[in-house]
């Protein structure tokens, strides 16, 4: 999982690689669209009319899909959960809180978020593989509040789903080196929940060849620091210019691996953080 930080993004943003920003005029014009569309699907709800207020949601699909490549650029065109561009299949706009239902632990049904369904702020970039199965899956913690659209409290939900908009959350998962997401050690048992909940529903160990990538990553990262291990040990012997410049080769390629822009560079850098060589931890932050 990558952190995003969408609330300080736009899509007029100049500084978004391999992004054309939107003139001022175009973000403008598809906010007042959401707002409008919000309207209409108050209106439908306020009489009872579900069936009508979802069928909108759904013959609109092409307002938030307009963002697509602005979301992918955010993420250097990876995907928010599982961290790689293809092996999660193609990219669909996920709304993070379900626009027409909401599904529980034990499967029961609430009525969704359908005023957050044209709000930019609740739409995430997932591989299909992932988002197919999690659906309308958005359970809360017992106990916890319950946004509705009378009384909005979005933020005060304790919801399982990890959220890649928030660095807390991507902060509680880990990897091991079989290539699986584990959570964090130290977490409470509430996080670690949130954590299996969301590896399960996303099928983010269940996936094989997602899994086996990260496998890879971690053993390729793994050969670097043996390998920056022993150059170390030979330039600590006396001036040895091969040894030297092994230790900038393994830097360089490290830094390549580690670098957000990279596939599963989260896996990358908690080997490295993992193997706790100062030398090589100071170049992941």
């Amino acid at each position: 999982m990558i952190w995003i930080d969408l609330e300080h993004k736009r899509p007029t943003d100049t500084d978004i690689p391999h992004w054309v920003p939107w003139t001022q005029a175009q973000w403008d014009a598809w906010l007042a669209k959401s707002a409008q569309l919000v309207a209409n699907l108050s209106a439908l709800d306020a009489v009872g009319n579900h069936a009508e207020r979802n069928a909108l949601i759904d013959a609109n699909s092409t307002h938030w899909g307009a963002l697509k490549e602005w979301l992918l650029a955010l993420s250097a065109g990876k995907c928010w959960f599982s961290e790689v561009r293809e092996l999660y299949s193609h990219y669909d706009v996920e709304h993070f809180r379900p626009k027409k239902e909401a599904k529980a632990l034990d499967t029961s049904l609430r009525d969704g978020y359908w005023w957050l369904a044209f709000d930019y702020m609740n739409f995430r970039v997932c591989g299909n593989v992932g988002n197919r199965k999690k659906g309308g899956w958005f359970p809360l913690k017992n106990g916890s509040l319950c946004s509705t659209h009378a009384q909005q409290c979005e933020e005060s939900e304790a919801h399982y789903l990890l959220d890649p908009i928030d660095d807390d959350d991507v902060a509680l998962v880990a990897f091991d080196e079989e290539g699986k997401v584990i959570p964090m050690p130290g977490i409470t048992e509430w996080e670690q929940a949130r954590v299996d909940e969301t590896v399960k529903r996303l099928k983010l160990n269940e996936h094989v060849p997602l899994a086996e990538a990260r496998r890879k990553v971690w053993q390729q990262v793994d050969r670097l620091i043996d390998d920056f291990t022993k150059a170390k040990a030979r330039c600590g012997a006396g001036n040895n210019p091969a040894a030297k410049a092994k230790l900038t080769e393994v830097r360089a390629r490290v830094r390549e691996m580690t670098n957000p822009a990279a596939e599963l560079s989260s896996v990358a850098r908690w080997c490295v953080l993992l193997r706790n060589d100062p030398q090589l931890s100071r170049l992941v932050g």
